[in-house]
């Protein structure tokens, strides 16, 4: 059993991008959390890294010093009258899940997104992950409609439920 209070959150360092590297790409072998279906290189980490900011944070849980999980806030797009709307990302490694390290790490990347100056934060979450709906609603996300069908992974095609927060 894992304990809230063993678990550190904290801001990224370059050195926990092989842990969030492999937990992001066993989401897309193994889950519909993620339409990418292509798995990902350090290098494009690396990359995907550079494109954050204070304005649109990384966080990481690690315990014991190792990363278990991991949330960001991205640009929603490159076109500048969205600047201050980001899309949420939380991922967590398979033998942590349904612990509170999600919830834990929302909190800290939606603070810190706040605190960065953005208005809105997104959420795409696909059908069949009820569990992430409640979790965005206890973190203050409202749903603003579905995408029928917008995603096809694992030979299904799949719903996507949008949710907005405001600060």
């Amino acid at each position: 059993m894992v304990f809230s209070d063993q678990i550190r959150i904290r801001k990224v360092q370059e050195t926990d991008l092989p842990a969030i590297t492999d937990i992001y790409n066993d989401a897309i072998r193994h889950t519909t959390a993620t339409f990418d279906t292509e798995q990902k290189t350090l290098d494009n980490r690396k990359q995907w890294l550079e494109q954050h900011s204070q304005k649109y944070p990384v966080v990481v849980a690690a315990l014991n010093e190792k990363v278990i999980g991991w949330a960001s806030l991205s640009k929603w797009s490159e076109r500048a009258a969205y600047d201050d709307t980001a899309e949420i990302s939380v991922y967590i490694h398979p033998d942590f899940r349904g612990k509170g390290i999600g919830r834990q790490l929302m909190q800290q990347v939606l603070h810190d997104g706040k605190k960065g100056g953005l208005h809105t934060v997104l959420s795409r979450i696909t059908q069949g992950n009820e569990i992430s709906i409640h979790l965005h609603k206890e973190m203050g996300f409202k749903i603003v409609g579905t995408l029928k069908q917008v995603g096809k992974k694992f030979g299904q095609l799949l719903d996507v439920t949008m949710m907005q927060k405001m600060y």
